[in-house]
């Protein structure tokens, strides 16, 4: 069932549009992806939802029942720098009439309630910024590049948590440009281009749409040209001193039957990313 529905939203600023024509929905319990280049409008987009921007023009919708139940974590997080882990916590849990237990969400984020906020780091202060966006109790969750700027064991980190979020029963709508971190983690995804949205899938289905394609990259003294006439090869190159061969189905199998294993050295397998179905889709990296 949706949660939140999101119809030809517009968002402009003057002469400025962020947003151009975005439409999807979210459903219950899952982790929706919003990826995009920086300045693609994801932003603009998840604070149109989440109530902090007016829509220019379109609808946003989340369900009745809901619209006090939404937690927001942006991009930065800044607190007075004196301010304690538990002080800001119990700060905000003050602000709702039903709040989550503090202390538990501070121990789910492995934070100390002691440290003041000057002295956290980055990893931390990105926990600190999910734990208040969820202890109001919210049945909706909004992270907006969580984990940019945070070293990779403090990102992997970060996605546990964030599964474990999604396992309490909290739908997650989650911002971010990392194609790893919305493949690992999304049970679907919108992606955002210049403001309009340019295809809404699974992470399996937006790779589909590239092609599906697979590479296989080796170096061999055979001749290669037997290889264009197979039907599972899309194309045969090179790459300095490496054959580069593209295409679909059992590529893999197809190649060796024709070409030996033991006549090729340094063998690798690339298949189609996240990534790519983002470049073909939009004509560009997300970075």
């Amino acid at each position: 069932m949706a949660i939140i529905s999101v119809e030809h939203l517009r968002k402009a600023y003057g002469t400025r549009v962020a947003v151009k024509d975005v439409s999807f929905s979210v459903e219950e319990g899952e982790i929706f992806g919003i990826v995009g280049r920086n300045g693609a409008g994801k932003t603009t987009t998840v604070e149109c939802v989440a109530g902090l921007r007016t829509p220019t023009s379109g609808t946003v919708q989340v369900d009745a029942d809901l619209k006090e139940q939404v937690g927001v974590q942006l991009q930065d997080c800044s607190l007075p720098d004196k301010i304690r882990v538990g002080e800001a916590l119990g700060l905000f849990a003050s602000f709702y009439s039903h709040p989550a237990d503090w202390r538990e969400l501070l121990a789910e984020v492995g934070l100390d309630e002691s440290v003041p906020f000057a002295k956290l780091s980055g990893g931390q202060r990105q926990r600190l910024s999910i734990a208040l966006a969820l202890v109001g109790a919210p049945r909706i969750a909004i992270l907006d590049e969580l984990t940019a700027g945070l070293d990779p064991q403090a990102r992997r980190d970060t996605w546990e948590l964030i599964a474990r979020i999604r396992d309490r029963g909290v739908t997650v709508v989650l911002v971010t440009h990392f194609m790893e971190e919305a493949e690992r983690l999304c049970d679907r995804i919108a992606v955002i281009s210049e403001g309009r949205v340019r295809a809404v899938d699974t992470p399996a289905g937006l790779v589909a749409r590239s092609g599906g394609s697979e590479r296989l990259v080796f170096r061999t003294t055979a001749s290669v040209e037997a290889l264009r006439d197979l039907p599972e090869v899309a194309s045969v190159g090179r790459d300095g001193d490496k054959v580069v061969v593209t295409g679909s189905g059992d590529l893999l199998g197809a190649v060796v039957a024709v070409l030996p294993t033991s006549v090729l050295s340094g063998l690798r397998v690339e298949r189609a990313t996240l990534d790519d179905a983002f470049l073909s889709l939009t004509g560009h990296t997300a970075s």
